[in-house]
């Protein structure tokens, strides 16, 4: 089996939830074109809606208007299976006035909320969780700046300290070990907040007011595409493009792996605004080569790990994945699930404290049937699993797809024909 042709990923998520939850804070409108369409970015549009503010959807654009802080001043918010909705409206929500429950499904409901609930006490918010786990309950009150020095590398976590301190007297300052996603602060300064990033790395917001572009197109998303563009470089004869992919260097740490393993990539920048986009090429090539993969690279490629696990069966050597524990705490305890369902297909992978050890090259074999723990990372990875063994298993609940690629499957299928 082969990949061959181009395709347009859907638009980023990350972006797009972020668009929607600054609109609580943000006066305007604004026009979002390309939105991502998944089941996660909807949940951070119903929140707002929920919120008080306007939302409205159609087929090539959703128009939000701002609330500007005046939300609704008591709202159950359901965040579905959205860490990001939840993470970031803790932030939002802590220094407006009212009361506010935030619940979500399952899956989000095992998620750890204290690495947020945390430093937002530190800053004076009445923030409750459930054990450290949702549902979460916040009484807004007055905040006050501090610094804050994460222990791990987290946009969500800086995201929402940054989005408290907007709101905050005096001035946040959070300084985190490793770069992560800087989307919330390009964002930001786009908005007019009062936003610096400090010699040292550190970034300071003060109190400030927000104000949304009136139209901003969300580039596709690099996460979503990185599944198809991986498993291009492993099945032999295949050469895909993604189109119009966000190239933002904080989340392209899986063409950095590719690169380092060998693989074809072709990488062309064709524009700038709202956010570096364009096209990127990969190709199947020469045999490739293990690495490893520092944990400094790790905040770059979160959501990539379980796909270039895949790739780095076929690489010869061992390929170390450091620092990844994180995983662990993701929709399903990602970490186990790599590495339970490739050694049923053969794989040789072990896990060594927070690091992660693939053996290559293996061939794999599919079982008529992998479980996917309703994780939609986990179930895009273990379908093109099944190509790399040349089959079609079945995946369990192949429909979690959905959460951030509803056409992932179409997509698949048009570029086998």
């Amino acid at each position: 089996m082969k990949l061959e042709g181009s395709f347009s990923p859907p638009g980023d998520k990350s972006l797009s939830h972020r668009l929607a939850l600054l609109a609580v804070l943000a006066r305007g409108e604004c026009r979002v074109e390309n939105f991502a369409p998944g089941a996660d970015c909807a949940s951070s549009l119903e929140a707002l809606a929920a919120l008080g503010g306007g939302v409205e959807r159609r087929q090539e654009a959703v128009r939000l208007r701002g609330l500007a802080g005046e939300v609704a001043p008591q709202a159950a918010l359901d965040c579905g299976n959205s860490g990001t909705t939840m993470r970031l409206l803790m932030g939002v929500l802590a220094g407006r006035k009212g009361r506010w429950r935030l619940k979500g499904d399952a899956s989000l409901s095992r998620r750890p909320m204290e690495r947020v609930a945390a430093p937002l006490r530190e800053m004076g918010a009445r923030v409750a969780t459930h054990r450290g786990r949702p549902p979460v309950e916040i009484i807004g009150s007055g905040l006050q700046g501090r610094e804050h020095h994460l222990a791990v590398a987290s946009a969500q976590v800086k995201s929402a300290l940054l989005l408290a301190g907007l709101q905050a007297e005096g001035t946040t300052t959070v300084r985190e070990p490793a770069p992560s996603r800087d989307h919330t602060e390009r964002l930001l300064a786009a908005m007019g907040a009062d936003l610096e990033r400090r010699p040292d790395g550190a970034w300071q917001v003060r109190r400030s007011q927000l104000t949304l572009p009136e139209r901003w197109r969300v580039p596709g998303d690099p996460s979503s595409a990185a599944f198809l563009l991986c498993a291009a470089a492993v099945l032999p004869g295949s050469r895909v493009t993604a189109r119009g992919v966000l190239l933002n260097p904080t989340r392209t740490g899986f063409l950095t792996v590719l690169r380092r393993m060998g693989a074809a990539v072709e990488v062309a920048v064709e524009g700038e605004e709202p956010e570096p986009w364009g096209r990127v090429s990969v190709r199947q090539g020469p045999p490739l080569v293990a690495c490893t993969v520092e944990a400094e690279l790790f905040p770059s490629l979160v959501d990539e790990v379980p796909i270039l696990a895949l790739v780095a069966t076929q690489a010869k050597g061992t390929t170390c994945f450091r620092g990844v524990g994180e995983l662990r705490h993701k929709e399903s305890d990602r970490l186990a699930m790599v590495v339970n369902q490739l050694r049923r297909m053969g794989a040789r992978l072990a896990v060594e404290g927070e690091d992660l050890y693939v053996d290559g090259p293996t061939p794999l074999a599919a079982p008529r049937r992998l479980e996917s723990a309703g994780d939609h990372r986990m179930a895009m990875m273990l379908r093109l699993a099944g190509l790399v063994a040349g089959a079609w298993p079945e995946v369990a609940d192949e429909g979690c797809c959905a959460v951030s690629w509803p056409g992932f499957g179409r997509t698949l299928e048009a570029l086998l024909a």
